[in-house]
């Protein structure tokens, strides 16, 4: 028996052995051993992308020391403001350079022209991005006037490899797409917010972008939607309801923006050197309808047009408006602007048409051509820093205009607005009276002049835009009504020229509304 005993042992361990080999080959751990496993295996740990920098509901931010080279340059601003404006210069990103300091010497200039009171103007930038050959570059700005200081933001997305600076609002996909996202946001807004104020225009989303888990983040500035002791306001929508309305630039910058930066520069100068962008920019609203052809002749298109507001029931001629699926073009002027501006971005996210009516209402003929364009200059800066939006067009007080404010508006790309039907509404506080007027000088191409400062106005515009409804009327801005205009030239009205079926089969003549010199 004893010879025997060997023999066993071998048996026994030759199957524990087998058994362990097994065991070891099934759980995996050949593969751990496998030294071209371990090879792949440190090479994923390597590639895997560092997180993202910043709080979850703020926009992420990039240590500048992790952008090769970069620099600084301080902005050289001519006026009479005092500006401390700072921005990034990367090697190879010349585009970016130029955007940045042509932008941000023309936001000191708004800021200047739009308020009276203007003191000074700061400025330093910060990384949101860095990768990909996209760079998000967000500018925070104080501005201190004889009211206060109040601090914004500005966020703008440059992509090297084409040589494009897109400003936030092109993150989303186009106009509907921000229709929701501004609905998602007034959701999400804090107590303090005005939701009413939080209306999908370019000059509110134009600092938009993403925390580290790829939410949106969008910011305001102090005031624009809380009161101003609430200070700059931010909105977070969660990632899941934020991807499906952004752009194609969006995703990029979603991409870019959740990521970490160890060392990052831009690969080389772009293709091509070039500045914006000719696709749509979500925010900023046409002031002509293009379901609307008012050289179609079964279409009768009148212009409704108002001065020297906003005023406090303004508003309420909005909701009338919007009742008839009415347009109007408000020619404002700039105390106004100040006092409602929150109606000034209300009519123009509802499609009505914004357009210079002077600083203070004075004669213009009796300016020097310095004072005919500081009276415009501050009113286009007004809009534009509420909106976003350039004015193209001008109505002089009292109708009256000479060679020279022909001259100014020409350099300044507005075309001068007269009217045609005069409802002398500022003489007759008669809203009976006013009505009168308006729907008996009413026809094709006509644009009626009225005064939306006036209570009794408002109360005859509820009669006016019925009837005219009625009657068949479709109430457009003027742009929609006259068509490309010419700057520095003078229009009465419409005249329209109704398109034809001539013999020769040719289209008949577009209305255009012919410019009275």
């Amino acid at each position: 028996m004893a010879t025997r005993r060997p023999l066993v042992t071998v048996v026994v361990a030759v199957a524990v052995l087998a058994g362990l080999v097994l065991l070891i080959t099934q759980s995996g751990v050949f593969s751990v051993l496998d030294p071209a496993e371990n090879a792949a295996h440190g090479t994923e740990e390597e590639n895997a992308p560092l997180p993202a920098t910043g709080e979850p509901d703020r926009l992420t931010v990039v240590d500048p020391a992790d952008v090769v080279d970069v620099t600084e340059e301080t902005l050289s601003y001519d006026g009479d403001v005092s500006a401390d404006v700072t921005y990034p210069v990367l090697p190879d990103a010349e585009p970016l350079t130029d955007f940045l300091s042509r932008t941000l010497d023309a936001d000191v200039a708004a800021f200047e022209a739009a308020n009276p009171g203007a003191e000074t103007y700061s400025a330093e930038w910060g990384l949101t991005a860095a990768n990909d050959d996209l760079v998000g570059v967000r500018v925070t700005s104080t501005e201190t006037d004889s009211e206060g200081s109040r601090e914004g933001h500005s966020t703008y997305w440059y992509e090297a490899d084409t040589g494009l600076t897109h400003g936030s609002n092109e993150l989303v996909a186009g106009q509907d797409e921000l229709d929701r996202l501004n609905a998602l946001v007034r959701e999400r807004s804090p107590e303090t917010v005005d939701g009413a104020a939080v209306l999908p225009v370019a000059a509110l989303y134009d600092s938009v972008g993403f925390n580290p888990d790829g939410d949106l983040v969008v910011e305001f500035d102090t005031g624009q939607v809380a009161p101003v002791d609430e200070g700059p306001v931010h909105v977070v929508v969660d990632r899941e309801e934020a991807d499906p309305l952004l752009s194609d630039l969006g995703v990029r910058a979603r991409d870019a923006a959740t990521v970490g930066v160890e060392s990052f520069s831009v690969s080389g100068p772009p293709e091509a050197d070039k500045d914006g962008s000719t696709e749509e920019r979500p925010g900023l609203i046409s002031p002509v309808d293009d379901t609307v052809d008012c050289s179609d002749p079964e279409t009768r298109c009148v212009a409704l047009t108002y001065d020297d507001g906003p005023g406090g029931r303004t508003p309420e001629l909005l909701d009338t408006l919007a009742e008839y699926d009415a347009r109007a073009t408000f020619f404002v002027t700039g105390v106004p602007v100040l006092e409602h501006p929150r109606t000034v971005r209300r009519a123009y996210a509802e499609g009505h048409e914004i357009a210079n009516h002077t600083l203070g209402h004075p004669d213009l003929t009796g300016l020097s051509r310095d004072g005919v364009r500081d009276e415009l200059e501050t009113v286009q800066a007004q809009v534009f820093r509420e909106t976003g939006y350039t004015m193209d067009l001008m109505r002089p007080p009292y109708g009256a205009t000479d060679d020279g404010v022909a001259a100014v508006t020409e350099d300044m790309g507005l075309a001068q607005i007269i009217w045609s039907v005069d409802t002398l509404d500022w003489k007759d506080r008669d809203a009976s009276l006013v009505a009168s007027r308006a729907l008996g000088g009413a026809s094709d191409g006509a644009i009626i002049l009225m005064h939306d400062i006036h209570g009794t106005t408002i109360d005859a515009s509820h009669e006016i835009i019925r009837e005219l409804d009625a009657r068949g009327y479709t109430m457009v801005t003027v742009s929609q009504l006259l068509g490309t205009t010419t700057p520095g030239a003078t229009y009465h009205d419409g005249r329209p020229e109704k398109k034809e079926d001539p013999e020769d089969g040719s289209d008949g003549q577009e209305p255009a509304g012919d410019p009275e010199d």
